[in-house]
């Protein structure tokens, strides 16, 4: 007994001692201190009601002694201690109450600060996530998310704070990194900020290409800095042109001057933009904002009247005066395309009605989309729909322009976020891209032409943007048309003609089709491009053929009757791998309807040499049809005793019962292999002979689920 005083008192002593820790750490100002303090006398609560359960089992054995002792009563110092648990311990359960409360409150702040924020409302918003983290402070999304709003309020600082309190929430917290290194960024704190866009990188290596974008910034912002340093020390020092420039910008800046002032003001100040010190100056002495919010330039620049001599000239020198500023400055690249209204400014010289506004502002844009980040840029700040539309708009040139414009679309268009915004743009953008189907190729350049095209192409090859394209009748009308167009001059029109073939393979790589009518139409005219002498467009033709036949029986009957049989047997014996796809896919949808298909493969391909040439093929594409036209065509009688002296029973044997990823392979072929045993009982026993039953009987789960 003298033993289990001593361990109880001992128990006791420890359990104040803890408890006073927990007290002290309740009160604590660091709400992460307060949380854990709270989740450790959760788990106490329950470690005690386990003691107490140990401690009533140790009384029940202590009952079987004889002549047990009479209970001690219990001094002041353990009563005390039972009830200050007792309060613990209701304390603990209503700060569990409340906090379940709290955060129901927190979170429908949480939500009314981000509507606030998607308003704009910057300030409504850190008010927001401030009441937030009064009932909940240590809601780490409150942190990060008043963060941002600080961020976009200028407040760096106080970002930086509510960024340390996330990630002592969460030490791994991404977004507090992400807001600290744009803080960071902002104070001109460079290594730091590169510190921050790193840990991401060390959390997440999934975001490698975000971590990528985000310490270019750093770089080309510490590189403006320097640059900034460097210029206004040769400025201070007295330098001639770094004094010219800041002077030529202070008289440009005087409002109520003719144009012809300020246009001669501009190219004067053009020729003085020799190096990047005078650049820079331009930038630091606010240039942009001078040239745009002059009222008699803004007004040359954005009226869509017809434009005068004078109005002419003074856009042609601002253009001018933008190409040398941002020549190889990607700082001052960045602070044009950021210019207020430029997004719609840009695009819309590209349509000028005057020729040299439109080649220099096409030159300006060439320009900015030499580099990664400035085709960024264009992408992030211009109006797309209205940039497509002024590029195509040089296909009219014969020169050079045309192939340039094409050229810069192409570099965005391989761009992801191009991409995606074209898909989610597309209606916008439709009636530019009809119109570039329905330009008449006799008078167009059309080394541009097909390439303005090629991008049509693969910006198709998305089953999104080819589901939109199919629903508009108009552009399926638009190439077929261009097709027909074609086809009166193939060899003049010849990159043109292969380039649309490409591009409307995509758009039937999934029925339905614009219509059976279009499809029996384009059919037609690739049977006609078949007799080319060209192989680029004889292997294209045969491939589109190949997506638009099964659509009409009526066509694939006519197909044969062309001569269709014979011309892809030939292009089977010929080889190569896209063309043998495209013939054998085209026996395979004559021969499952025509019965004439099935018996002139059995004239053109004697014991059916290429066909069982094409089921060794280690291509899957080829395998699958060529199993299926073999199973057309052994429907034909007496087709089947031919190949009794050919190893055919074990090829299909084998393909049948493979692991092959296409599922159309076993299934093919199993149904090739029944009906070769269905015409020729002698292969029936062969198939038994190899134990083949089990094998073909399992391909019967792939007809079910086909």
């Amino acid at each position: 007994m003298a033993d289990d005083q001593e361990k109880d008192l001992q128990k006791f002593l420890k359990n104040v001692d803890e408890i006073t820790n927990l007290i002290q750490e309740m009160n604590s100002e660091d709400p992460v201190v307060q949380e854990k303090a709270v989740l450790k006398t959760e788990e106490r609560l329950l470690f005690t009601e386990a003691d107490q359960e140990e401690d009533r089992c140790r009384t029940t054995l202590n009952k079987t002694m004889i002549s047990p002792p009479q209970a001690p009563m219990k001094d002041a110092d353990e009563i005390n201690s039972e009830a200050f648990l007792a309060f613990v311990e209701k304390d603990a359960k209503e700060r569990a109450k409340r906090r379940r409360e709290n955060r129901a409150l927190a979170d429908a702040l949480k939500e009314k600060g981000n509507e606030a924020f998607v308003r704009g409302d910057y300030e409504a918003a850190t008010l927001c996530y401030s009441e937030g983290l009064e009932k909940l402070k240590d809601m780490k999304v409150l942190y990060t998310n008043r963060a941002q709003a600080y961020i976009k309020l200028g407040d760096y600082e106080k970002a930086l704070v509510d960024c340390d309190w996330a990630l002592k929430c969460d030490e791994k917290c991404i977004k507090a990194y992400f807001h600290m290194g744009k803080a960071h960024l902002a104070l001109k704190n460079y290594s730091m900020s590169r510190e921050c866009f790193q840990k991401i990188l060390e959390i997440n290596p999934q975001l490698q290409k975000q971590v990528k974008d985000y310490l270019n910034q750093v770089d080309l912002r510490e590189k403006a800095d320097l640059q900034e340093k460097k210029a206004h020390e040769l400025l201070d020092s007295g330098k001639d042109t770094a004094v010219t420039t800041k002077n030529l910008l202070e008289t440009l800046s005087r409002p109520d001057h003719n144009l012809l002032f300020y246009a001669g003001g501009i190219e004067i100040l053009t020729e003085m933009m020799k190096d990047c010190t005078e650049q820079t100056l331009f930038r630091t002495h606010n240039g942009f904002s001078i040239i745009t919010g002059n009222e008699n330039i803004k007004r040359c620049l954005f009226s869509t009247a017809e434009k005068g001599t004078v109005e002419e000239t003074m856009c042609v020198c601002v253009l001018r005066l933008w190409q040398a500023v941002c020549s190889g400055n990607e700082e001052n690249q960045r602070q044009l395309v950021m210019c207020p209204d430029m997004g719609r400014l840009l695009p819309s010289l590209l349509a000028s009605k005057v020729l040299t506004v439109r080649q220099q502002s096409l030159a300006l844009v060439l320009q900015l989309a030499q580099m990664e980040n400035g085709r960024s840029l264009i992408i992030s700040h211009l109006d797309l729909t209205r940039l497509v539309e002024g590029l195509v708009s040089f296909l009219e040139f014969s020169d050079k322009n045309a192939n340039s414009a094409m050229g810069l679309l192409t570099d965005l268009a391989l761009e992801k976020r191009f991409q995606v915004w074209f898909q989610t743009s597309f209606p916008a953008v439709l009636p530019a891209l009809i119109g570039v189907l329905k330009r008449d190729p006799k008078v167009t350049n059309t080394s541009a032409l097909s390439q303005c095209i090629a991008i049509m192409g693969n910006l198709s090859a998305e089953a999104a943007t080819q589901r939109q394209m199919s629903a508009s009748e108009e552009f399926g009308d638009a190439c077929l048309g261009l097709m027909a167009s074609c086809e009166e001059d193939a060899d003049l029109l010849r990159d043109v003609l292969y380039s649309l073939l490409g591009f409307m393979m995509n758009l039937c790589l999934r029925s339905p089709f614009f219509s059976e009518v279009w499809a029996m139409e384009v059919s037609r005219r690739c049977m006609s491009l078949l007799n080319s002498q060209d192989g680029g467009i004889l292997t294209r033709a045969a491939g589109l053929l190949s997506r638009t036949l099964s659509s009409s029986l009526q066509m694939t009957e006519e197909a044969v009757g062309a001569g269709v049989v014979k011309k892809m047997i030939k292009f089977l014996k010929m080889g190569g791998q896209n063309a043998s796809r495209y013939a054998i896919k085209i026996l395979a949808v004559c021969t499952n309807t025509c019965h004439e298909a099935r018996e002139e493969v059995i004239r053109l391909d004697k014991k059916f040499s290429v066909l069982l040439t094409l089921l060794s093929s280690e291509d899957e594409i080829l395998v699958v049809n060529a199993a299926f036209c073999l199973g057309n065509c052994m429907e034909v009688p007496q087709v089947a005793t031919s190949l009794l002296k050919t190893d055919i029973v074990q090829v299909l044997l084998k393909l049948a019962g493979s692991d092959a990823r296409n599922a159309a392979l076993q299934l093919n072929a199993g149904i090739a292999l029944a009906k070769l045993c269905t015409a020729e009982p002698r292969f029936a026993a062969q198939l038994r002979e190899l134990h083949g039953i089990e094998i073909l009987s399992s391909t019967t789960k792939y007809i079910n689920n086909s």
